[in-house]
């Protein structure tokens, strides 16, 4: 399959099916696909969509977050899931305001070296916000271009060869090709899913090779669902719920009756919750989001 082939197909389709995303209006600055890709991380659409709108009413600008208490990004974060996401954002924001004209840099090298922004992020900013011509890869793109390319029905691990697999699909157009990439994820995330996949709409169908090999069924491992009952994550989130939801500080009993089920697993994470900055102990033994003002109980 050639790039000139996927991209003649793709990008019509894309263009009359692709899902109406807040952060993908053309008037959404590269700190809206910013704040929306580290939202997305590991979070469903549905989730993030009214969330991002209120951030970006609250912080439109990566200042506006460096400025805001650390306390209250937390409960503006609210039940997304990894909570040290937004202290990375906030951090990010911070260095984007003081180093560079509270702009997001728009080119992959300077997006690497913000603070919490790695290798699929900052690709993803380079090519979404700014329409840069580089590999955008993620679940999604790597199912596309196992099934399409390579035959194969899933990915597997991710490999070395994930980049520029992608990267060959790309059309030499900087724009196309940053569209391409919007395309193949929108592609992977609504027709090429996991399980299910809707081929008779798939706008590739002729030329996936998955498709002409007969689908061979996946022989490798299979992933299987994380669970979250009972999970040190469902713990630290009803921990962060109990301060999120309290005018200020806490006492221990408060935390304590957040998780009754398993008194040493309470203990253990709302120490991990301390160590990653996302908690904090106060003087007379209360607990309270970082920044939060002793004075307020």
């Amino acid at each position: 399959m050639t790039a000139h082939a996927l991209s003649d197909r793709l990008l019509p389709w894309y263009a009359a099916h692709a899902r109406d995303l807040p952060w993908r209006a053309p008037d959404v600055t590269g700190w809206g696909v910013l704040v929306s890709e580290i939202m997305l991380q590991q979070t469903p659409v549905a989730r993030v969509d009214p969330l991002w709108r209120e951030w970006l009413v609250r912080w439109p600008r990566p200042s506006d977050l460096a400025a805001a208490s650390t306390a209250d990004v937390l409960r503006a974060w609210g039940r997304l899931g990894y909570p040290r996401r937004a202290l990375r954002l906030q951090a990010a924001a911070a260095v984007i305001a003081e180093e560079h004209g509270d702009v997001v840099p728009d080119d992959v090298p300077t997006l690497l070296a913000l603070p919490g922004i790695g290798a699929y992020t900052a690709r993803a900013v380079a090519a979404f916000a700014y329409g840069r011509r580089c590999p955008v890869v993620d679940t999604n793109v790597r199912r596309v271009v196992a099934r399409a390319v390579h035959g194969r029905a899933e990915a597997g691990d991710a490999a070395a060869r994930d980049l520029p697999d992608t990267e060959a699909l790309l059309p030499p157009d900087e724009d196309a090709a940053a569209r391409t990439s919007a395309a193949l994820m929108e592609l992977g995330a609504t027709v090429c899913v996991a399980r299910g996949p809707r081929c008779t709409d798939c706008p590739v169908l002729d030329l996936c090779a998955w498709q002409h090999a007969g689908r061979p069924a996946w022989d490798g491992p299979v992933r299987r669902a994380q669970r979250w009952a009972g999970t040190d994550r469902q713990v630290r989130g009803r921990l962060l719920d109990v301060l999120r939801g309290a005018p200020g500080p806490v006492g221990p009993d408060a935390l304590e009756a957040a998780w009754l089920t398993d008194p040493a697993q309470r203990a253990r994470c709302l120490d991990s919750l301390l160590v990653d900055g996302l908690v904090e102990q106060l003087a007379d033994g209360r607990f309270a989001l970082p920044g939060e003002s002793d004075d307020s109980s």
